[in-house]
Order: structure tokens, then sequence, then C-alpha cells
């Protein structure tokens, strides 16, 4: 239930997150006029046989943050609200992605206009896309009613046509709904909710073969006009049925709903909440990525437009097989810093496949994964730019040719030489032994230009947050800034043509001790100077026809922030990046930037 906040009388807030195995319990606490994170639980997730009660879980968790505490927070059952000394907690707040968390279908009349519209709203809402239906995605009609059967979604988001233009199309999509007649995952005697979120004209149509077979909801088209995107109302609708339905059905739900504050989201949405409140309140561009173990989630806000995508067959543990067979082999193993072979590196990745919650062993386990890693975020990031694009058919003469067209909207939206902020979470980035490395990994897999600062999520606490800066801006903000991120630095990338021998970049950077650091950025320089997480004045004139930030050839005077890694300088190239083809070369080469960059120091890493 969601009950009336008052901020102002907010002291201390409890907030959940129910993952496929684990459940994070956290606790914020007002300090001095500011809120903290001042403790963290957590315990095994108990959503499946034998416990079949999710709440049993949460008790367990916000049990150890009582503990280590010493606040009082649960009264049996019951969680204590409000704050009385020590005593109970103001709000409590939870997001979840335990039963593998929201599985969509969606639908649309033509796959890159309404059926990437669609998407959008699902994977905005923090849903899993399972499969995208469309007029014209060439399969015949018993296998699009066999595909809907097999997967049995929890829910179905169809779209299609501009309102007041023709209705056949979505119609038939109906039809092929009606005759599959599908059944939820969950709640056998319940109906399948479906959205339908196309052409009014149609929606007469929708509901005579839908009403009765279907929990069927109408919401405003999410294509209005081809010029028009409106992803909001399906969204909200998405959300309010995944508590209704979703995970009204799951184990102990019903009970957990009855103890927060606000919705619970479902993980991957919450996370999109706070890295859109953030752009939003410091006016910035940022990428944000989550890297699991069986998928890779990746979140960008880009001339304001949110965007999220889901690279479900691309993860460090039980999808790492499918990063080599799609990233492939050479790719790999051009990461990795010693000598090894294509037998040796299957052979490392299906001992990871099958042991999926073991940790390297030793530093070339450690180096290897690190290398498999680059190749996920990579390979999800290119992703995540094929979706993050314009509208089709916007500022451009249409055919009948460019409707069916199955390739990408349009221009992508990801400029990365206009990216503020990257964030990286998940156990590779988070958990690596040093922020150095995860530093690396960032840089070279998603291989920003100009001047991009680099942060992870130090305990992945952002899913709560999420969640929380919908009923409480401040203290979700203040917690995110002060104690979810830990500042790596900054990357300061120059783009261009580079000329052997000649200076890419010229530099001067205010250093913590006052003193200014001159020097050149030379082609294939990594270079690394400790620093501060504040502001350090810095000028840059990059070389001939070499772009900064500026424009080509124009000098830049700017401000760059440290952080415990520092200020990295790239001079390695974008366009393109290239590694040496010689394994000795290359082998060289990856070893000097670890040694510049305190990558893997001989010391151990102390």
């Amino acid at each position: 239930m969601t009950k009336a906040i008052d901020p102002s009388k907010v002291s201390v807030i409890l907030a959940t997150d129910c993952g496929s195995t684990t459940t994070k319990a956290i606790l914020i606490q007002k300090i001095d006029g500011v809120f903290r994170l001042t403790n963290r639980g957590e315990a095994p997730t108990t959503v499946e046989a034998p416990f079949e009660d999710v709440t049993k879980g949460v008790l367990n968790s916000i049990t150890e943050l009582e503990e280590l505490s010493g606040r009082t927070i649960l009264d049996g059952e019951k969680i204590i609200s409000p704050v009385n000394g020590n005593i109970g907690v103001d709000i409590y707040i939870s997001t979840s992605s335990a039963g593998g968390g929201l599985q969509m279908m969606v639908g649309g009349v033509v796959k890159s206009m309404t059926g990437e519209s669609a998407q959008r709203a699902a994977l905005g809402a923090g849903a899993i896309v399972m499969d995208v239906l469309a007029s014209n995605d060439d399969r015949l009609y018993h296998e699009k009613v066999r595909r809907i059967r097999q997967l049995r979604p929890d829910m179905i988001l169809l779209s299609g046509g501009v309102d007041g233009g023709t209705v056949s199309h979505v119609v038939e999509l109906s039809e092929i709904l009606e005759a599959a007649n599908p059944r939820p995952r969950l709640g056998m005697g319940f109906q399948l909710p479906v959205i339908y979120a196309g052409n009014i004209k149609a929606r007469k149509a929708i509901a005579e073969r839908l009403e009765e077979k279907t929990d069927l909801t109408m919401v405003d088209n999410i294509r209005p006009t081809l010029e028009t995107e409106n992803l909001q109302p399906s969204r909200d609708k998405i959300h309010d049925l995944f508590m209704e339905h979703v995970m009204a059905q799951a184990p102990g739900y019903k009970k957990l709903m009855s103890w927060t504050d606000a919705p619970i989201m479902p993980t991957p949405g919450a996370v999109g909440e706070i890295i859109q409140k953030i752009a939003e309140i410091e006016d910035i561009t940022i990428v944000g990525v989550d890297i699991g173990g069986a998928t890779t989630d990746m979140f960008s806000v880009f001339q304001k437009q949110f965007n999220r995508t889901v690279s479900a067959n691309l993860g460090m543990s039980y999808s790492i097989c499918n990063v080599l067979a799609e990233a492939g082999v050479n790719n790999v193993i051009r990461w990795v810093p010693f000598d090894t072979d294509e037998e040796d590196l299957t052979n490392r990745i299906a001992n990871k496949m099958i042991r999926p919650t073991t940790i390297p062993q030793s530093m070339d386990d450690l180096k290897m994964e690190q290398a498999i890693a680059r190749e996920a975020l990579r390979l999800s990031f290119k992703q995540h730019k094929e979706f993050a694009v314009g509208l089709k058919g916007i500022q451009k003469a249409r055919t009948i040719s460019d409707a069916f067209d199955q390739s990408s909207s349009g221009n992508t939206l990801v400029n990365l030489l206009e990216l503020d902020l990257i964030v990286g979470s998940g156990g590779v980035l988070s958990h690596a032994p040093r922020r150095h490395q995860a530093a690396r990994m960032m840089v070279d897999a998603f291989l920003p230009e100009g001047i991009t600062k680099l942060a992870v999520d130090s305990i992945f606490m952002m899913p709560q947050l999420g969640v929380l800066s919908t009923v409480h801006a401040k203290a979700s903000l203040e917690v995110f800034e002060k104690d979810c991120l830990i500042h790596l630095g900054s990357c300061i990338a120059p783009v261009g043509q580079q000329k052997a021998g000649k200076s890419t970049l010229a530099y001067e950077i205010e250093m913590d001790d006052g003193s200014i650091l001159k020097g050149d950025l030379m082609p294939g320089e990594l270079k690394l100077f400790p620093a501060e997480y504040k502001p350090h004045k810095a000028s840059f004139i990059p070389g001939k026809n070499i772009d900064i930030g500026a424009g080509k050839n124009e000098p830049l005077n700017t401000i760059v922030y440290g952080g415990v890694v520092g200020i990295m300088l790239d001079g390695r190239g974008r366009q393109p990046f290239n590694l040496p083809k010689d394994s000795g070369e290359r082998i060289s080469k990856l070893l000097d930037w670890s040694k510049l960059t305190n990558e893997y120091p001989e010391d151990g890493g102390k």
C-alpha cells in the first residue's frame, strides 16, 4: 500500500531488494541533517521451496540489520513505524527480481516502429522482453501462435498504428493472441494481463477479440503520430499490473506488499529511476551498466531521452559461454596479457559456467575473467547503441519500403563526446580487487571520447535508491552521491586521425598540491595521474584534426575530476581502436598499459 509521506518528518528509511538468490536490506538514517547509509544486511531469498514465502528472506535480512545497527525494527513479523528513539523506521520500500523478474512479450505492426516503441516502454518499466511480434517479422501465423504458447509471458503489451490510421494490421495481431489463448506463467486461475496501447480506432475490434480471453487494459497510444512517442502511460500500467498480477501470485508477495509504503518495483525499473533522476537533477548525459551472471542491463540518458536494454545472453557466469560465442575467441584473447590458446580459454570459461558462483583463484584466472568482461560490456553497449535511436520516419521523406524496413529506427542517440558519466555495477566491476581494474575494463569496453567521469556502485544499492527516489528524492540523491558511488576519476580521450610521432594532446592540469602538470600525450600512450575527487583546472590543446570535446583543433579550458584511481589520459585512438595483431607485440602493449595504470601491480595489489 502507498501512504502519504511527509519528507520533512522522515529520519530512518528501510529498503530491501529481493534478488533471485539474495535479499539485500539497507538502513538509511539522517545524520547531522544529511541522509547516509548506515548499515547493510543480507539473507538468502526464500521465494522457492521449501519456504515459498519471500517475506522470510526479507525478515532474515532485516534481523541482520537490527544486529548490526542496534536498532529495533521488527515486532514479530511487523515492521515498527514511525520512529520512536532507537526503535522503528519511518519508511519501508522494496524492489524485486525474484522469480525471474517481469517477463513480457510486445507486439507492433511494424517491428522497427511501433514494435520498437513497445519494446522501449517494456524495457523502461523493468521488464525482460522475451520476444517482439510484428506483422512484418517474417513468421507464419501458426509460428507466432506457437511462440506465444511456448513462452508463457507474465504480460503482453500490444501496440500498432498511429491514431486514426488503418486498423487491419493491429487487429490481425490481436487475432493471433486470441488464437494462442495464452496462460500466465504464475497464477493458473487468472487471465493473462494484456495492455493495448495502439490506434484508438481499433479499440472496439481489439476488445471484441481479447476482452473475454485476457485481462485487457486500454491505455494511450504509444505512437499517436509518427513524430511522437508516448511511453509513460504504458510504463505506468505495466508497473500497476506487475503489482496486481505477477507479484500478487508469487509466494508471500501479497504479505510483503502490505508492508511497503510505496509499490514494489522490478529491480531494473528501479535502477532506471535513479539513472533518470541523476541525469535530470545534474543535467548530464549518463550511461549505467549492471553486468550480472546471466544478463547485462544497460541504461542511458542522451538528449533527455531514457533508454534501457537487456542483453539476456551476455553475463559472467551462466551466460559466459554465450559471450565467447558472440565475441569470438580472438576478441577475448586480445585482452589477455599472457600467452594462451583457444583450448585453455574455452576450458576456463566452461569451468566458470559449470561452477557459476566461483571467483578467480589465481591472477591469471582474474585477468582472463576481466578480459571476458570487456567483451561482454562491449557487446552489450553495441546492442544498446543500436536500440537507443531516434524515431523512424522523422524529418525525412518516407516510402512504403521505408515503413517496412526492419533496420534500426534512426541514428543512435549515444554520442560519446557528449557523455558526462559512466556508472558501473555488478560483481566483476563493483567487486574487482582493485578499482584501477574496474576503470580499465570500463574504458576499454566503452571507449569513451572527450572528458568522461567514471564511477562504480559500491555495493549495488541503486535499486533501493531508485524506488526511494519516487517517495523521497532528497534522501535518495544524498545517499547515491555520498555512499553509493565510488568516484574512480576521469578519462580524457582525444578523438581523430592521429599522426605517428606528433602530439595528440598537449595538457596542463592543476594537481592536488597546487603544482601544474604539463606534457604531451602521444599516439598509443596511456597515462594515469593520481588525483583526488575534486575539481582540477585543466587546459587541453588538441593536435591537428583532433577533437577533445570543443570541436576539431579547438583548445579547451575546463574542470576535470579525479577519484580513487585518478585522471587517465588515453591516447590509444578511437576511430578505430586497434590492438597489435602480433601476439608478442600485443602482450607487451597490454603489460605496458597495465603497469602505467597500476592495474595489476607486482606487489599483489597492496
